[in-house]
């Protein structure tokens, strides 16, 4: 029997990408979304992928989706916290609402949704959790106060949690992603991309969906089980850490 899977925010960009793989490696996986159905029902169309509605940052929500989830797939053996919120804003024009946003989806939203599917794993002795940071969560970002706070609380939380998980056969890992060629990086223009992003990647190009999707396969797999509190950086070289 397939283990199961869910991938928060599964439906686009670097979520859709790790959905995908996740199947292709033997998962049985449900692709949460909070709002675009047109998007989310093209995604179920193209690759049979079960889609699942709800809010990450509403703690109710999550429970409720897991709910439905476990019922039609069966108990969750690996959670992938992908789903993210941008509200840039330099922070002297921050609002506090678009930090409390960004915030509630990308750090609370962890809690949220790891806080449902915990107890079954310890009950189970076994988990994979990965996280879904952000370079800029390691390095910060002007006009991003919130979401480079958020995605370091993120990877806090993953070291927190991979020393409470351990014993019971649980992993906690997160990934770091740099410039990926989603359809957000994608809208910037051109030449802000050709003459201020790019140079900064060493390998001279953004990374793709996939390169993300793979890590979190690896990650998730029997293979890694010895890994734990990690922090995987695919970024092409812009950043050591």
């Amino acid at each position: 029997m397939s283990r199961v899977a869910v991938v928060t925010g599964g439906t686009r960009g670097i979520g859709a990408a790790i959905s995908v793989a996740l199947k292709n490696a033997g998962y049985a996986v449900a692709a949460n979304y909070a709002g675009n159905d047109e998007k989310a029902n093209a995604f179920n169309g193209a690759t049979g992928i079960p889609v699942f509605k709800w809010d990450v940052s509403d703690y109710a929500s999550c429970g409720e989706g897991i709910a439905k989830v476990e019922a039609e797939l069966g108990s969750i053996d690996v959670l992938v916290n992908n789903a993210g919120i941008t509200r840039d804003a330099m922070f002297h024009k921050m609002t506090p609402q678009q930090w409390h946003e960004v915030v509630n989806t990308n750090l609370t939203g962890l809690f949220n949704m790891t806080h449902q599917v915990w107890g079954g794993m310890r009950d189970r002795s076994y988990g994979r959790i990965v996280n879904i940071s952000s370079i800029n969560g390691q390095k910060g970002q002007m006009g991003q106060a919130n979401y480079s706070a958020a995605k370091a609380g993120d990877l806090g939380f993953t070291k927190a949690l991979a020393q409470e998980g351990a014993a019971k056969n649980i992993t906690v890992n997160a990934i770091c992603p740099g410039y990926i060629g989603t359809e957000m990086v994608l809208a910037v223009p051109e030449k802000v991309l050709n003459e201020r992003i790019i140079p900064q990647i060493p390998v001279g190009r953004l990374g793709e969906p996939e390169e993300v999707a793979r890590c979190v396969v690896f990650l998730v797999s029997d293979d890694a089980g010895f890994i734990t509190g990690s922090t995987l950086s695919a970024n092409g070289g812009q950043l050591f850490v």
